[in-house]
């Protein structure tokens, strides 16, 4: 199991207000395209499609689950977000960074504050979450983490756009 470099858990004392990290988002990529529906907020780089993401902001679990050995979708809360204020951060990463961040991590516990882990669903396309960071986590691991996250969306999105342009 690799050791997991957050600040320790704060069970959200001092964590950043979900409104304040999507404010945050908008602010430091001005190009980001930000869409709420239901009880998610998501963030990406295509006005149009408003896909991929590179990060989603959620406060329950209505889009939680697995599917079963007969492929039917079940619906499983995870991260217990029904509990009063909590939210996950999910941020899609590149595969070298989250097998660095949490590639060896095992036994996760998904309802943990302040932690960064594997996306309970998305981990095998190399997103990770974190249920109400703290300040110190959000400044010096969150951060990093959307910078890279936004950089590979836009990258993909400018790219196509010139191809697109050149049709």
């Amino acid at each position: 199991m690799t050791e997991n470099t957050s600040p320790k858990p704060t069970h959200g004392r001092d964590s950043v207000d979900a409104a304040a990290i999507a404010r945050y988002i908008a602010k430091a990529y001005p190009d980001a395209d930000v869409l709420t529906a239901g009880n998610g907020t998501y963030f990406s780089c295509d006005a149009e499609k408003h896909w991929p993401n590179f990060a989603t902001l959620v406060t329950s679990d209505e889009f939680d689950g697995e599917t079963d050995e007969k492929g039917t979708w079940v619906p499983r809360s995870f991260s217990d977000l029904s509990r009063p204020g909590v939210y996950r951060l999910n941020i899609g990463l590149s595969k070298a960074t989250y097998e660095s961040l949490v590639g060896a991590m095992t036994d996760a516990d998904y309802t943990a504050f302040d932690r960064v882990l594997p996306h309970p669903v998305y981990a095998t396309q190399h997103w990770v979450c974190i249920l109400n960071p703290s300040a110190a986590t959000f400044d010096a691991v969150v951060k990093p983490l959307l910078d890279e996250a936004h950089e590979r969306i836009s990258r993909g999105y400018r790219k196509v756009t010139a191809d697109r342009a050149r049709e």
